[in-house]
């Protein structure tokens, strides 16, 4: 394995942006063409059912952005800067296999679901497809997940722009030009050019304006908030996200943060290219078995859970059934939305990866270990001592060790590979806010579709009880939902209770990936589709063993032993729940191997059998 170690990331980047384009040349095409046969001649629920609210048809490359915003949280940079503790390989691997064989299909098939089901969430398209028990456990198992990923990404979106004035100040910023890029694009014809250059120039103005406008200690002091502030404001943001057309501040501000994100990520591609920095960290470590710092467990199960997004990630399913399918203008655009965004959140992920293992082994662990945890875990690792970190804590300004959690350890590489470009070394505290700042509007695009679909879930499942909740344009019904969901993962936020229940997210968000991969596998095979419903069927049971592998180590040698039976306890319900919708599934399958081909209703929503019953 010595020939691994010491690789240069400028081999890395090759290797992924020509596994990618060959993916989306011929797989995705594939996907496209023979196994869910995209059709233009299809009316899109976002022409269907247009609405101006909810249901909007979309410019392309709008959708493009807002999509790829949603679905690109905090997964695809927190998760590979975490598993860079097992070295670069298992974490660099999982993403390219992950996202080409999984997510990108998962992204496409449970899109193209809903489109097809008139722009319904998953839980209704399990109701249709499988039957109503199975839809309903699907749908409060999505509403408990949905909840904990939401609560997860405020609290790691908190915790980056708490007392950072300037940071706080270019994410607020975002939010008054993203409403006047929807009211150009709302109000003036083909205007997405002319929204797209005025957002762009006024976001290279807040963010460079920014840094100097907080040199005032007046203004500083305004943007000064504490942690239960921002909670609150958060909170906020996320109700009237869900509630305002998507046209006015949703879209044009995914779209909008579109620009920072990729544009980062192309900056930093540009920095690996023109450093070309040598991967430090070994391919793999010491802690491959267990026993590290940051991940308790062994590279085998966990690297499929603590690498989410950027792989494969159950939240996309919430986002592919929930905002986009409404918006989608025209069927053949699925494969662009979908797999597209899911490649392009693949290479995020990778730069990640890389961007954490150019740091010296012992300044990333140092960074990643609890200070109180540090000296016995050098005691018993005495070549893993830190070695720039001083240097870099100097010239940022703040006290690195120990800022767990992978948002910080990602910063400093960024700031490391910006770094080593010719007279950036004076400006690195500029790259390390930046960066910062960059991860918490990555987070953010997430929160605000994230509490729209809830939204969405939770006025469909009231309304089997209240008819009148199913109503998408009652106005008491989308207030009163949307407070009841913003309510139940804001609370969590400001209490602060759901930050240690974060390693029951990467459980439950695989496990509803599988789901999405299995449920809609049933539509394929309904459609006549059964070998090509493999390509679906096999990634989604695949992650279905091996989340539940990997919540049986974390339930039985990580909760229990350290008394924390709360957490077991909610790892089991969702895999039970799940366990009883894969159950249901199956035995679907099997009814449906049995029917005859005159049975299937090729175009429709449901086998005759099914609208009998």
């Amino acid at each position: 394995m010595d020939f691994l170690n010491g690789v240069n990331a400028l081999t890395l980047v090759f290797i992924a942006l020509l596994v990618f384009a060959i993916a989306y040349r011929f797989y995705g095409i594939f996907l496209a063409n023979k196994v869910l046969k995209l059709n233009a001649a299809n009316v899109t629920p976002a022409i269907e059912f247009s609405d101006g609210k909810d249901y909007v048809a979309t410019n392309r490359t709008v959708l493009f952005g807002h999509h790829f915003a949603a679905i690109a949280a905090a997964g695809p940079l927190v998760g590979p800067v975490l598993a860079a503790q097992f070295g670069y390989l298992p974490g660099a691997l999982w993403i390219l296999i992950g996202c080409v064989l999984g997510g990108g299909v998962h992204d496409m098939v449970v899109l193209f679901a809903s489109v097809r089901h008139k722009g319904e969430s998953l839980a209704t398209i399990a109701r249709k497809e499988i039957g109503t028990g199975t839809g309903l456990i699907a749908g409060i198992a999505i509403l408990f997940i949905l909840v904990l990923t939401l609560a997860g990404l405020s609290l790691a979106c908190i915790s980056a722009m708490h007392e950072a004035s300037w940071s706080l100040f270019t994410v607020i910023a975002t939010m008054p030009i993203a409403v006047i890029m929807g009211l150009i694009m709302r109000y003036r014809k083909d205007s997405v050019t002319l929204a797209s250059i005025f957002g762009g120039i006024m976001l290279i103005a807040a963010i460079v304006g920014g840094h100097e406008l907080m040199q005032i200690p007046a203004l500083s002091h305004i943007f000064h908030w504490k942690i239960e502030t921002i909670s609150i404001a958060i909170t906020v943001y996320g109700f009237l996200a869900s509630v305002l057309p998507v046209w006015l501040l949703l879209v044009p501000r995914d779209y909008l943060s579109t620009y920072l994100k990729i544009g980062t990520i192309l900056m930093l591609t540009i920095g690996v290219i023109f450093v070309h920095p040598t991967l430090q960290m070994p391919a793999l470590t010491q802690f491959v078995s267990g026993g590290g710092p940051v991940i308790g467990g062994p590279v085998l199960p966990f690297i499929f859970i603590v690498i989410a997004c950027g792989a494969i990630s159950g939240f996309h399913a919430i986002i592919a059934t929930g905002t986009t399918p409404k918006m989608l203008t025209n069927e053949k655009e699925i494969l662009f939305v979908g797999y597209g965004a899911m490649l392009v959140e693949g290479f995020v992920a990778l730069m990640a990866l890389i961007a954490a293992c150019t740091l010296v082994p012992g300044d990333y662990f140092a960074i990643n270990t609890p200070k109180e945890m540090y000296e016995s875990f050098i005691a018993q690792n005495p070549g893993l001592k830190a070695v720039d970190l001083a240097h870099f804590s100097e010239k940022i300004g703040v006290e690195l060790q120990g800022r767990t959690g992978g948002a910080v350890s990602l910063a400093v590489g960024m700031a490391h590979i910006f770094n080593k470009i010719p007279y950036m070394d004076d400006v690195m505290a500029y790259w390390y806010n930046f960066a910062i700042m960059f991860e918490a509007v990555f987070i953010l695009t997430a929160i605000d579709a994230g509490t729209r679909v809830g939204r969405f879930f939770l006025q469909e499942m009231i309304g089997r009880v209240i008819p009148r909740f199913k109503d998408k344009n009652w106005i008491p019904g989308i207030i009163i939902s949307s407070l009841l969901f913003t309510f139940s993962w804001g609370y969590l936020v400001y209490t602060g209770n759901v930050s240690s229940i974060w390693p029951l997210f990467g459980i439950s968000n695989q496990l509803l990936a599988a789901c999405g991969l299995i449920v809609c596998t049933t539509m394929l095979i309904r459609m006549n589709r059964k070998k090509y419903a493999l390509c679906a069927a096999i990634p989604g049971v695949f992650m279905a063993l091996i989340t539940f592998w990997a919540g049986y180590e974390q339930v039985v040698n990580m909760y229990m032993p350290k008394g924390q039976y709360l957490l077991a306890f909610l790892a089991c319900i969702a895999m039970v729940l799940m366990f009883v919708v894969f159950v249901n599934t199956f035995k679907r399958w099997y009814q449906l191997s049995k029917m005859k081909a005159d049975k299937v209703d090729y175009y429709g929503d449901a086998v005759k059998e099914l609208v009998e019953r």
